[in-house]
């Protein structure tokens, strides 16, 4: 009795595999994943843009801000493939000087 069921879920699997159908839903699954990944892309790179321009305009920028920057945007950023325009901007924002609080006036973004 168990190899008959063993011989039915091979046999299942064996069509699955071998049908268009399944490779085109596998193939639509990816390519939505694909497309939030860009979108999750495009979204990172606005907003580090943002914040990065914003910086470096301040003039300085909190420990905090620095490490929430680095740690929760950039450093996902690059790991799905971030360029370069954003690794220069990161250059010019770790050069800034780093100070313990924003002036009232100036609110963090972060």
């Amino acid at each position: 009795m168990d190899d008959n069921i063993l011989t039915i879920i091979i046999a299942i699997g064996s069509a699955l595999a071998a049908s268009g159908g399944f490779w085109s839903f596998l193939q639509k699954r990816t390519d939505k994943k694909d497309v939030r990944m860009i979108m999750l892309k495009g979204l990172a790179h606005d907003r580090l843009l943002y914040l990065c321009m914003h910086f470096i305009e301040r003039g300085s920028i909190t420990a905090d801000e620095l490490e929430n920057l680095h740690v929760y945007l950039y450093e996902p950023y690059q790991a799905i493939g971030g360029n370069g325009t954003i690794t220069r901007l990161m250059e010019g924002v770790d050069k800034l000087p780093v100070t313990k609080t924003v002036h009232k006036k100036e609110e963090s973004h972060v």
